[in-house]
């Protein structure tokens, strides 16, 4: 059964579906309603929601419920999610499992409430201290928006890392059917989390090592569980890429924009095709390499000053010109602007 809905109600109904036991946030525009339906569906199933005072208080309140073995998510916009960065520091120190949604708005600083994409640093680099690293969703639908919930909390918990759902004022916002899956996922207890019994009595949570020798090793224990990552859960899509001289690159309502574009483009005879990443940490990079093996260079749109860019120069290593296509400030290109642009560029 399918149901319309908002990007940003669909994301709860997948983290309910995907065993998600407590939610903890605070409402930003445009990130609210998934607060809001938290705040009703959440209790209606059974589960726990709170309104912390602010967004430091809520990313502590998942640090905390996370190491009591609780399944937390929480969501915010740009400026709330830089407020969580320390939190969020503590967390993947910590090895505590929890999902993150960031409906991402212009910026910097306060900017706007309109779509913008320039949050990408910040939450696949990492924007608290430290060499941690999270897993990075990036949905370009209602539908991606329930399915990127439903499988987050799997991949929290197998690797012990905060992931992002990185969206973004569009996708959060646009009405579309959405589907279900039928399963409801439970919680395991965890052998690491402290539950306030005797079986958990020996467990420790903490991010602080007073010997840099173990600090060291730690660190390094991290950096191996990322290059885990980075091994098995590598997701992207491809479109018309197999014969294309000319290869698009976009995520989020950009990759939406895009694919018509493609469409259009091909009707023209022009030969063009989209490579969209699903996850920007890990990135893509297998997949995009053969995205270009036949292209003569690559155009990334995106809402920002070329972030993604960055990591798909280094992902094909120059075998082909980059040329950046950007927006800012909350602007969402139309087809044929981006088509306008492309055109001047080929």
């Amino acid at each position: 059964m399918k149901r319309l809905m908002k990007g940003n109600d669909a994301i709860v109904h997948g983290a309910l579906l995907g065993g998600a036991t407590h939610f903890f946030g605070y409402p930003i525009t445009p990130a609210s309603e998934v607060a809001h339906a938290a705040a009703y569906y959440f209790t209606k199933s059974g589960r726990h929601f709170l309104q912390a005072e602010s967004e430091v208080s809520a990313i502590n309140m998942l640090f905390g419920a996370g190491a009591a073995g609780a399944r937390v998510m929480t969501a915010s916009s740009s400026p709330g999610i830089a407020l969580m960065s320390e939190g969020i520091s503590y967390i993947a120190g910590s090895q505590v499992p929890c999902v993150i949604v960031n409906v991402q708005r212009a910026g910097p600083g306060l900017g706007n409430i309109w779509p913008e994409q320039g949050d990408y640093n910040m939450v696949v680099k990492g924007g608290g201290n430290g060499c941690y690293k999270c897993i990075v969703l990036a949905p370009n639908s209602a539908q991606e928006m329930a399915d990127c919930s439903y499988k987050a909390f799997g991949l929290a918990d197998k690797y012990r890392v905060p992931v992002f759902i990185l969206s973004d004022a569009y996708i959060g916002q646009m009405m579309e059917a959405v589907s279900f899956p039928t399963r409801v996922k439970e919680a395991k207890r965890n052998d690491w989390a402290i539950y306030a019994d005797g079986k958990s009595r020996k467990s420790w949570v903490k991010s602080i090592l007073m010997n840099q020798n173990q600090q060291q090793e730690y660190n390094i224990l991290l950096q191996n569980i990322y290059k885990e990552i980075e091994d098995n859960e590598q997701d992207s899509e491809n479109y018309h890429t197999e014969d294309a001289e000319i290869v698009l690159s976009a995520f989020g309502i950009c990759s939406r924009i895009c694919l018509t574009v493609v469409r259009e483009l091909r009707k023209e005879g022009i030969k063009i095709g989209l490579f969209r990443p699903k996850t920007l940490f890990p990135f893509p990079n297998r997949e995009l390499n053969k995205a270009v093996d036949n292209a003569k260079k690559m155009i990334v749109v995106e809402l920002n000053n070329g972030q993604m860019s960055a990591d798909i120069q280094l992902g094909i290593k120059n075998r082909i010109p980059v040329i950046n296509c950007n927006w800012y400030g909350g602007y969402v290109p139309t087809v044929n602007e981006v088509i306008e642009k492309i055109k001047k560029d080929i």
